[in-house]
């Protein structure tokens, strides 16, 4: 917020606008001359609404320059996030027990059929309908792809029931009920040999590096985590979590859902990156891998939760 700041030199009076802000750990401040001689507290509010503007506007500049995180979102699409995050906490408040089971299971068939079908499980939708809560297998169908699908729920219901912050153990955990019966005693470890990802020219850190890697990124978290907007921090995490690829498999499946658990933890709706969108995500996490772009992920992410507040 801008402020007032008075300088007397000599018999006269030299009025400034300020906005402080905090610049790689230091406070930075820029000064707009606002005239001089005798002002009003009525005259001083009125230089302090005109010129905050202007300074907010530097201000995000100067941090964009400095820091390119904070500057990815517009200021129209600041507002738009707050609005959705304040829309979904109304609707979570108005939801009785009934409206939550069936909002819970339609969001879980669509979320766990295009995240597995992301990573190549021929099951439809309806063939994850009926595994989720009709007890029905569906006939030809592989005993991995049966049990992708029940894994997820069981890692699903572990998330949206999880009231603490990201840990490791949390994500073990979470790979653990992902993979329990597929990948056995490699289920919720990190891999112990090196791994590649196809299409790409992204070489994920060899078995070595990866407790490194991994705890690098949770530092980040934690000391990022109330600097950037939710959307950022939930991004950066995302792409850094899927370029260390710290498991033999799962990696992709294991990333969503801490991705929807970060936006979930600060109020916002969880979102289904659909299979049919699988080039678009793709192409975002090498952008910000590669290039440390992340203004595509984060659009990405921004334009699934604007087709949720149009759905609301």
């Amino acid at each position: 917020m801008a402020y007032h700041e008075e300088k007397k030199i000599g018999n006269n009076k030299f009025h400034y606008i300020v906005k402080a802000f905090r610049l790689k750990g230091r406070i930075k401040k820029i000064r707009i001359y606002a005239g001089k001689g005798m002002k009003t507290k009525k005259e001083i509010k009125g230089l302090i609404n005109s010129f905050s503007p202007v300074l907010e506007k530097r201000a995000k500049e100067l941090l964009s320059r400095e820091d390119p995180l904070m500057g990815i979102l517009t200021e129209k699409e600041n507002a738009l996030l707050k609005s959705i995050c304040e829309n979904n906490e109304k609707k979570l408040r108005k939801m009785d027990k009934l409206a939550w089971k069936n909002y819970y299971e339609w969001f879980l068939t669509q979320f766990t059929y295009d995240t597995n079908a992301i990573e190549g499980s021929t099951l439809t939708l309806q063939d994850t309908n009926l595994i989720l809560f009709e007890n029905t297998v569906p006939k030809g169908k592989s005993p991995r792809e049966i049990n992708e699908v029940q894994n997820h729920k069981q890692a699903f219901d572990f998330i949206i029931s999880h009231k603490e912050d990201i840990t490791k153990k949390f994500v073990l955990e979470i790979h653990r009920r992902l993979m329990h019966n597929i990948l056995w005693e490699s289920a919720g470890r990190f891999r112990d040999v090196n791994v590649y990802i196809r299409g790409v020219d992204i070489l994920p850190p060899p078995p070595s590096k990866i407790d490194n890697e991994f705890n690098r990124l949770m530092k980040w978290h934690m000391a990022n985590k109330k600097k950037y907007h939710a959307v950022i921090a939930s991004a950066y995490f995302h792409s850094v979590f899927e370029a260390i690829h710290p498991f033999r498999d799962g990696n992709g499946r294991t990333g969503r859902l801490i991705l929807n658990f970060m936006l979930r933890q600060n109020g916002f709706p969880m979102i289904d990156i659909k299979n049919k969108d699988k080039e678009r995500y793709y192409k975002a996490l090498y952008e910000s891998q590669k290039k440390q772009n992340l203004r595509p992920l984060v659009k990405m992410i921004l334009d699934y939760l604007k087709e949720i507040e149009v759905e609301y």
